[in-house]
């Protein structure tokens, strides 16, 4: 079914778009669990080996994965989904806000992890799979890696919650205006 806007019927996301969007979501969801199981565990907890490394190099992902989207939004400007009319004005402003705080959340929580992991004075460094180590640029410092901790987890937990927000917006108009002119999730399938 495709879905149609006044004006604009039938306009989904390019499939670029479509597909960086639930890639993105799926890594950052995964991130988010990753760095909750993590946190939860001993220091010398045995998956420490494998979580940390995987956590900062599909964090690093995430963060290229969102300079991307950036990048495709600005060049599909001009094709892109409109807010549909029918939503009330506090609708559209939410939905802005809230996208507008996913793609900048989705830059600094991964900024923040890299900050955090530069800075830590006995730190192993940002792995990136096949690169041996991001570049460390920050001098090394406990102080400012307490800091840099405690800023990339309320980053990340503010993420969470935008997601849920979107989620249950995008939710709430599917189950209530399903093929409706507010009901948004077919643009993005």
């Amino acid at each position: 079914m495709t879905a149609t806007f006044p004006g604009r019927p039938g306009v989904k996301y390019p499939v670029s778009m479509r597909i960086l969007h639930w890639l993105r979501a799926v890594l950052i969801l995964g991130l988010i669990a990753c760095g909750w199981y993590m946190t939860g565990r001993a220091e010398d907890d045995p998956t420490a080996g494998i979580l940390y490394p995987n956590h900062k190099q599909f964090g690093v992902l995430a963060w290229l994965l969102a300079l991307v989207q950036l990048t495709l939004r600005w060049r599909y400007s001009a094709r892109l989904p409109h807010a549909p009319e029918a939503l009330k004005r506090w609708e559209k402003w939410l939905s802005h806000g809230c996208h507008r705080l996913l793609i900048a959340l989705t830059l600094i929580t991964p900024m923040l992890g890299y900050a955090m992991s530069s800075s830590i004075t006995d730190g192993d460094g940002v792995p990136f799979f096949f690169l041996s180590h991001v570049p460390e640029i920050l001098p090394k410092s406990d102080d400012a890696f307490a800091v840099f901790q405690a800023l990339h987890g309320y980053s990340a937990y503010l993420l969470l919650a935008v997601i849920a927000l979107h989620m249950a917006g995008t939710l709430k108009h599917r189950l209530q205006d399903k093929g409706g002119e507010t009901d948004v999730l077919p643009r993005m399938l």
